[in-house]
């Protein structure tokens, strides 16, 4: 295995958590513990609520009920939970002084949290919200930039039994109400606004708008976050966060809930029609999370996690529940992580001794082209876990990643999984080796596998479809208000099978890797192609920032290769650079596979959680309708195609 960049040393594998784990039970080998993990899910999920000492109120009698069928299984039967007792009412216990949440502003601003502190903010908000006739099943949208109080309010929430909807900070108006609309929200949490490179966001204004449009909202609880007065304050409708909390008890008796009960409704895009609505649920998100960031991120009581993140991409939730639950510091920052300079992300992780640090390749690609200098101008040297998700990486900015930032220290966490999934199918731990962009194999308790259209695994070094063979805590309990939707989209291939739309493949030494989307994959000639090795080829050339591969309906081929391409500055973006990319790729993939078009852009459509809109790409380059695209951070980027087509 010559292409192994990084192996544990003795440090990391005494210092794990997941060794603790192994030892505990008698498992020798990271490969012996995959595969029991994933035959037997009822005891590996039994095992961690012991392990990690996740509270119930009241002790479950069984672990998995799959009465309904598997895709209605239901976990943890019979105890008794709150995801905010584990998080932060049980440490204000344990350790009220120590930091629950660091957040800094845009502006330099810092606060430390602590976990009494949290607690007490959560308890006067959770009184708050009964006090305007929140009660338990009522679902509340929070739309705020990451700040303490964001933690506090997914906490208050969780404590009365309310559902909240985490909504992207960027979101125009018609995306927040379309969110708040299908939930049937009573209140909506915001802020007055927040600051992106140097701006002032009006929150307030856009959350005034969608609850115009949204009937069921009745109050809009704003925190003052940077003193913006309301230009019209509605009296009935508007409240203000200080004063809320102001008025209330410092203390609420956080509600025993079933195992099973809604904790937050995650929206993420549908290729046509309205987003779908994942319903997470106490019991197996709080257990599933808290598995992962131990396990996986290996994240420890005194350390700090910050995944740059926002509140709407599950990222959030898990970055906040999986630091609560372990009782550990979670970083918050609400900006641009290049603003007002190069070196912000890096500037953050040395000022704060950041210990854990997630990331997108998408970020890592676009921090590249400053230069290395605003990277090794800051000490890094209190990171030990670097950690990745949100789509494919190329080898190069895994590379770059891996050494300029990890100084080849520090292993990457390369998680893949979904908001529907509520966690990850795949991840390494930090007992494993690494290859470069590889994911090492099954999370723990996934059982999961790589099929061919036959529905039988797929020969070593195959690509294939990523599916998982039995139900995991975190699983969305459906689409919000759609049951058959959620069968057709996850289920409906094989039976009692999830199939998420991801091609994967397991090289001859068994690590695993992704290789894009199943919909994003083109077929040339029939010959079957994921984007992500169109896309690794033209990196290799010093002239490629990043790019986007599609197929383009062809009479002869069936699909040819359409490439998307962002140059690095100083390259001129001509058709001499377009024809030596055509050349690049047919070198790397055969002249089969030289691209038809080249087309130079300045920006690609991407989503809040960095993963490329492939669909939408496609879907402008044949003037067809995109689909759903509230999910969209830059939908400039649509107009830009449009017009670099034109």
């Amino acid at each position: 295995m010559s292409d192994v960049v990084w192996g544990p040393s003795d440090d990391y594998i005494e210092r794990a958590n997941v060794t603790r784990f192994m030892r505990a039970h008698g498992i020798g080998t990271y490969e012996d513990l995959v595969r029991r993990s994933g035959d037997d899910i009822e005891w590996f999920w039994g095992a961690v609520v012991r392990d990690l000492g996740i509270e119930f109120f009241r002790p479950y009698e069984r672990v998995l009920d799959t009465s309904d069928g598997i895709p209605w299984s239901t976990w943890f039967v019979g105890g008794r939970i709150n995801l905010a007792h584990v998080c932060v009412d049980a440490w204000a216990q344990r350790t009220p002084d120590a930091v629950a949440v660091l957040w800094e502003g845009e502006d330099g601003d810092v606060r430390a949290v602590t976990y009494r502190e949290l607690r007490e903010t959560a308890d006067r908000l959770a009184h708050g919200l009964v006090s305007l006739g929140v009660g338990t099943g009522d679902a509340i949208g929070i739309f705020m930039p990451m700040a303490p109080e964001t933690v506090a309010a997914t906490l208050a929430c969780a404590k009365i039994g309310a559902v909240y909807l985490p909504i992207f900070s960027g979101y125009a108006p018609d995306a927040v109400a379309t969110r708040l609309n299908d939930a049937g929200a009573k209140i909506l949490i915001t802020a007055d606004g927040f600051l992106r490179r140097g701006q002032e966001v009006d929150m307030k204004a856009i959350a005034d708008a969608a609850a115009d449009a949204s009937p069921t909202v009745e109050r809009i609880v704003t925190w003052a976050r940077i003193g913006r007065s309301p230009a019209s304050p509605r009296p009935g409708r508007d409240v203000d966060w200080e004063e809320l909390l102001r008025r209330q008890p410092g203390r609420f008796d956080t509600l025993p809930l079933s195992s099973e009960h809604p904790l937050f409704i995650a929206y993420t895009s549908g290729t046509t029609g309205r987003p779908k609505g994942s319903v997470h649920v106490h019991g197996g998100f709080t257990v599933k999370i808290a598995e992962e960031v131990a396990y996986q991120a290996d994240l420890h009581r005194d350390e700090i996690l910050f995944w740059v993140t926002d509140l709407g991409w599950i990222m959030g939730p898990w970055e906040i529940v999986g630091a609560g639950a372990l009782g550990a510091t979670v970083f918050l920052y609400e900006g641009a992580p290049n603003f007002p300079e190069s070196d912000r992300l890096w500037r953050m992780v040395e000022r704060h001794r950041i210990t854990t640090l997630g990331i997108s390749p998408t970020l890592i690609r676009a921090l590249i082209p400053a230069g290395d200098e605003w990277v090794e101008k800051h000490d890094l040297s209190s990171l030990r876990i670097l950690g990745s998700t949100g789509e494919p990486w190329n080898p190069e900015p895994y590379l770059w990643f891996f050494d300029k930032v990890g100084g080849g220290r520090c292993p990457i966490i390369n998680i893949s999984g979904g908001t529907e999934i509520g966690a990850c199918f795949l991840s390494p731990h930090p007992i494993t080796e690494l290859k470069p962009t590889t994911l090492r194999g099954p999370a723990l308790g996934m059982a999961v596998d790589v099929w061919g259209p036959d529905g039988k695994p797929v020969p070593r070094g195959e690509v294939g479809e990523l599916v998982c063979t039995k139900p995991w805590p975190a699983m969305t309990r459906g689409v919000y208000g759609d049951p058959q939707r959620y069968l057709d989209t996850y289920w409906s291939r094989w039976p009692d099978v999830w199939v998420h739309g991801d091609w994967a493949s397991i090289d001859e030494d068994g690590f695993w890797f992704l290789h894009g989307r199943s919909d994003d994959t083109m077929n040339i000639a029939g010959k079957r192609l994921g984007p992500a090795e169109v896309e690794s080829a033209l990196t290799d050339h010093p002239a490629v920032a990043e790019s986007a591969a599609v197929g383009i309906p062809h009479d002869v081929k069936g699909e040819s290769i359409w490439c998307f391409v962002i140059t690095k500055p100083g390259h001129a973006s001509d058709d001499a650079l377009a024809e030596e990319l055509r050349g690049v790729v047919a070198r790397h993939l055969g002249k089969a596979f030289k691209p038809d078009r080249i087309v130079f852009v300045d920006e690609l459509p991407r989503t809040r959680s960095a993963k490329i809109l492939r669909r939408a790409v496609r879907a402008t380059v044949q003037g067809q309708d995109p689909g759903d695209l509230s999910s969209l951070e830059n939908p400039s980027a649509i107009e830009k195609i449009r017009a670099a087509l034109a």
